[in-house]
C-alpha cells in the first residue's frame, strides 16, 4: 500500500472517470443478469414440508406470512452443534435491518436449519436476532435443496452442492432459496444460490470493496477466516 500510485487532482479525476465508465458497464450487466434471474423458469413444490417454529408446527405455505414471495436462508446449524456457523452468522447480522423493508415489497424472509429449534433458540437470543428462524429437522427440506448431506456423501466426496458433486467439509452448507405462492396457494421454487453467490447479502463486504485494502482475504487459508461471531471480536 505504501508504494501506491499518487496523482495530481486533475490526473486523479481522469483516472476516476475511466473506472466510472467500467462501473457503469458493470451496473448495466448486473441489471441484465437480474432480469434473466427473474425470467428463470420455476418448478412447482409438490412436497408438504413441515417446520418447527416458535409457535409450533408450520408448513412452507405458513412461512410466507401473508406475502407472495419468500426468501429462505439455509443457516448452517446441524443437530448437536453448540453454536451456528460464524460465516452464516456474519450474513445473519444483516437480516433484521433488511426484513422490515422487504415486507413492504411483498417479501417474507426466514432462516431454516436442520438442528431442532431448542438447540439454536439460545444462540439466536445470544446474537440478539429477531428474524424468524425455524427448524426443518422433521422434513427433508434442506436435503432437497442441497444444503444438508449424509456422512457417506461427505466421506465419498459426492456431496451435491452448487449444482455439482464435490467434496465438502461439513454436513451442512449455506445457501438461499426463493419461493413464490400464487392466488391458488400453489408454491413454486424460483431460485437458489450458494457459495460466492451469497456475497450479495453481505453489506459489510460491499463496504470493504470500496476501501483501499479491500477484503484482505488473499493470504487467508479460506474466505471469511477472519470472521468471528459479533460478540467474540477483540474490541
Amino acid at each position: 500500500m505504501t508504494n501506491h500510485k499518487v496523482l495530481s487532482h486533475n490526473e486523479w479525476i481522469d483516472a476516476r472517470k475511466v473506472l466510472l465508465a467500467k462501473e457503469k458497464e458493470f451496473t448495466r450487466l448486473r441489471d441484465e443478469l437480474t432480469r434473466q434471474r427473474q425470467d428463470l423458469p420455476w418448478e412447482k413444490i409438490e412436497k408438504d414440508y413441515v417446520f418447527e417454529g416458535p409457535e409450533g408446527k408450520e408448513t412452507l405455505s405458513d412461512l410466507f406470512g401473508g406475502k407472495s414471495q419468500l426468501i429462505v436462508y439455509h443457516f448452517m446449524y446441524g443437530p448437536g452443534w453448540e453454536q451456528g456457523c460464524k460465516s452464516c452468522s456474519f450474513l445473519a447480522d444483516h437480516f433484521n435491518p433488511a426484513i422490515v423493508h422487504l415486507k413492504q415489497r411483498d417479501v417474507s424472509m426466514v432462516a431454516v436449519s436442520r438442528a431442532p429449534l431448542k438447540e439454536f433458540a439460545s444462540f439466536k437470543k445470544r446474537m440478539g436476532w429477531t428474524f424468524k428462524w425455524v427448524s426443518c429437522s422433521e422434513s427433508e427440506f434442506n436435503e432437497d435443496f442441497n444444503v444438508s448431506f449424509s456422512k457417506s456423501e461427505i466421506d465419498s466426496g459426492h456431496a451435491y452442492y452448487n449444482y455439482k458433486k464435490q467434496r465438502f467439509p461439513s454436513t451442512e452448507a449455506p445457501g438461499a432459496s426463493v419461493f413464490y405462492k400464487d392466488d391458488n396457494g400453489d408454491i413454486f421454487h424460483t431460485y437458489s444460490v450458494y457459495q460466492r453467490g451469497l456475497d450479495m447479502f453481505i453489506t459489510a463486504y460491499h463496504y470493504l470493496d470500496i476501501v483501499p485494502k479491500g477484503r484482505s482475504e488473499e493470504d487467508l487459508s479460506y474466505t471469511m477466516e477472519w470472521v468471528r461471531l459479533h460478540d467474540e471480536y477483540d474490541q
